[in-house]
């Protein structure tokens, strides 16, 4: 048996059947485009798979070295990679510049990390394995744009009408261009080193030659816009770094930002720290412990049960024991099937989060009828949930050695769940304010009625819906 073959056994016995089945399809048969930072949600869409169950796939890929996982900051203007790491641990900086939109982010984890997957070179070598040896398009495609651009497959051919000249320097190497400069905005770029020139090109036409020089470097360092006229341009570039460069001159006008404009899902840094699978498998290698990362929307739900202290004291340690561990088997499957993931316990009581406030609801709906069905199969009311839900801004922090959440939002849901009833879910305004939450609402006749309570550390009194 080949290494391929134990590799992919092993895939078969710890993630869904039909997704392993797509992924050995292509690593066999398909092109080195397409094992090179994978867009999940486009894999899924194009083999027909459930996105959670090929998330979860390619997870267990490369906790099997059949894959390698890789964590880009992007550009939400261009949708450019500006840095790329092996884990998060690698968004180390407090702000990100984008020479090609000349502009400065702060990360968060909501659009600007996406997580890839490309092939090991234990698996299946591919030309994206040594960057510096692709076309120059292919470097941009493959490289450069993250996943979340959707590029067309003739790229060459969408090119045409905004491309002006690519060049390939070797280190060291000089080259020398003539041009005619259109009355537009002109970029000359580089996607190795990410170093820009703006060129604003108006005024007359000059039939005098106008020379620019450019020296590409590993420092990248702000260029003012220049102004010429349209008209010949002499232009020199020099490469002063230790690899190829490829800079390109292009116009950029609607055609370059409808180009870039084309835009598909893609798996964000916070979707994956809310499935269970990644939580379960990387439960300690996320974040330093000095990291404080973004996420500018996430949803909590927090359960608790009623009266657990009594259940132990009325039906006997071990039968209380039983029911409770029954209890958290359905919550975390109930989690998992929503996209969430459970990120701690504490003594009865669950911590979950999940993507979006439609998932936590469905969540909640779920964990309210397993209770009761619970209940019934054992005659009486033992296990009483109360269910919290919040969603709103928070920090990606490492806690006692794990991943965790910090911020107001997190003290919001849990002081909400410690105002719930058995059988009664309490959500904030930001939850029952969501297009698909009251979709479900009403999908399953559920009124919610409002309620103004003062929360500990919270200033203002705050608007409680009780999804009875």
């Amino acid at each position: 048996m080949s290494e391929l073959d134990v590799l992919f056994a092993a895939l078969r016995q710890a993630a869904d059947p039909q997704a392993v089945e797509c992924i050995e399809q292509v690593v066999m048969h398909g092109s080195d485009r397409d094992l090179n930072r994978i867009n999940v949600f486009a894999f899924a869409n194009t083999h027909n798979l459930d996105e959670d169950k090929t998330i979860s796939a390619f997870l267990h890929a490369a906790r099997i070295g059949a894959f390698e996982m890789t964590w880009n900051v992007l550009c939400p203007g261009c949708g450019g990679v500006l840095e790329t790491g092996s884990n998060l641990k690698a968004v180390d900086q407090g702000t990100y510049h984008c020479a090609l939109c000349a502009a400065g982010y702060e990360p968060t984890l909501d659009e600007m990390v996406e997580v890839t997957f490309t092939v090991s070179p234990r698996v299946r070598r591919i030309a994206a394995h040594d960057p510096d040896r692709l076309p120059p398009l292919e470097y941009y495609r493959q490289i450069f744009f993250s996943s979340g651009v959707d590029l067309p497959e003739n790229l060459e051919a969408s090119f045409v009408p905004i491309l002006l000249e690519m060049i390939e320097l070797d280190p060291g190497e000089k080259a020398f261009v003539s041009l005619q400069l259109p009355a537009q905005f002109v970029i000359i770029f580089d996607a190795v080193t990410h170093s820009a020139q703006f060129i604003d090109v108006k005024g007359e036409h000059t039939d005098e030659r106008q020379n620019l020089s450019m020296f590409i470097s590993q420092d990248y360092s702000p260029n003012e816009t220049l102004t010429l006229r349209p008209g010949l341009l002499r232009l020199t570039i020099e490469n002063h770094t230790n690899r190829r460069v490829l800079p390109n001159v292009c116009v950029a006008g609607d055609e370059l930002h409808d180009l870039l404009g084309r835009r598909r899902p893609f798996l964000t840094a916070k979707r994956l720290l809310t499935n269970q699978s990644f939580r379960d498998i990387y439960r300690t290698d996320t974040l330093d412990i000095d990291q404080r990362l973004k996420i500018t929307s996430l949803t909590f739900l927090f359960t608790d049960l009623r009266g657990s202290t009594a259940l132990y004291e009325r039906v006997g340690d071990l039968a209380a024991f039983d029911l409770v561990r029954a209890h958290f088997k359905v919550l975390h499957e109930i989690i998992a099937t929503e996209a969430g993931a459970v990120v701690k316990t504490i003594g009865d009581a669950v911590m979950a989060t999940f993507p979006s406030p439609d998932r936590a609801v469905a969540s909640a709906l779920k964990m309210r009828e397993a209770m009761l069905r619970l209940n019934a199969e054992h005659g009486r009311e033992d296990l009483l949930l109360k269910i919290g839900i919040h969603e709103g801004p928070c920090l990606a922090v490492n806690l006692n050695d794990r991943q965790d959440y910090f911020g107001q939002t997190v003290n919001i849901a849990s002081r909400v769940q410690g105002l719930a009833d058995p059988y009664v879910i309490l959500t904030t305004e930001a939850v029952v304010g969501n297009a698909e939450v009251s979709e479900i609402l009403r999908n399953n006749g559920i009124a919610s009625v409002f309620r103004m309570e003062e929360l500990q550390g919270v200033e203002k009194e705050v608007k409680i819906f009780a999804l009875a």
